[in-house]
């Protein structure tokens, strides 16, 4: 079975030990692609030089909305000279908004949103989203305000007969309700599965994964951050993506390779790095 782990921030701290340890067990286990995110201008520097180091890495470039305050006039024209000067820089991300920690405003988070959504329209390149709700709800004010954002980027899109409308980008280890999950397939998108729909706890998660199409479904760790059962309190890591495939499995009662094959496929239509799909 071949894996894609859509989302592993590869390059954080925790991973500076035995990167390169991670990297060959995540081989082991099948995964032939790993995408990483950023979360500053700095890191997209340095996931963007990380990609370059090994053929099943990849990169996301951008500002996350908990940076926001990061931000300023310099920084729109350094992502998009970043994302021109490597192939491997295949999105742009993981940007979006967060209501959880309101570490920025909303109306600077909203700003530097619209702004990446700009550059990943010029660029060609799909969007890696971040979205957190006050309290952690099912659905709110970030959720109402994401999708407004986002129908609006699509309608622009479509209006230029742009091909980027038909694979937009990702709702990144997707919390939401399943309206909101319904809303951004309708507009393209693909659906982040991590972790915690491993925990015993999650059975409204699962719900909402198993009333969407596993052709709108991306499997993705999160790593260092929400490990699946039976790892869950540890570090987490690319390896780890069998046992989310095993729960959408059981959940849709398909069969391990089957999602594996769906999942995988499902990456690179989004993210066009090489799979004839």
């Amino acid at each position: 079975m071949a894996f894609t782990d859509t989302h592993c921030h590869l390059d954080l701290e925790q991973f500076n030990a035995d990167r390169a340890a991670v990297i060959q067990r995540a081989v082991n286990a099948g995964v032939t692609h790993i995408l990483i995110p950023s979360l500053t201008m700095t890191s997209s520097g340095v996931t963007a030089k990380l990609a370059e180091s090994n053929s099943i890495l990849y990169a996301a470039v951008g500002v996350h909305p908990n940076e926001a305050e990061t931000w300023d006039g310099q920084t729109i024209s350094a992502l998009k000279n970043l994302a021109a000067e490597s192939l491997k820089v295949v999105a742009i991300g993981e940007i979006g908004l967060d209501y959880y920690w309101n570490k920025s405003s909303h109306e600077e988070q909203i700003s530097i949103l619209k702004e990446q959504l700009n550059l990943a329209a010029e660029l060609e390149l799909p969007v890696v989203i971040h979205s957190r709700e006050k309290d952690d709800a099912e659905h709110g004010e970030c959720a109402e305000d994401l999708i407004k954002i986002l129908e609006e980027w699509v309608s622009g899109l479509q209006s230029k007969n742009e091909a980027l409308a038909q694979r937009p980008g990702v709702l990144h280890s997707f919390s939401g309700s399943i309206e909101t999950a319904k809303s951004a397939i309708y507009l393209g998108f693909y659906i982040g599965v991590t972790g915690p729909i491993t925990y015993k706890n999650a059975e409204k998660k699962r719900q909402v994964i198993g009333n969407l199409p596993l052709e709108r479904l991306l499997i993705e760790t999160d790593a260092p951050y929400l490990a699946p059962e039976p790892h869950r309190g540890k570090r987490n890591e690319p390896a780890f993506v069998l046992h989310i495939a095993d729960k959408i499995a059981e959940i849709k009662s398909r069969t391990p390779q089957e999602v594996a094959a769906a999942t995988t496929e499902n990456a690179a239509r989004l993210f066009s790095w090489g799979e004839s799909v």
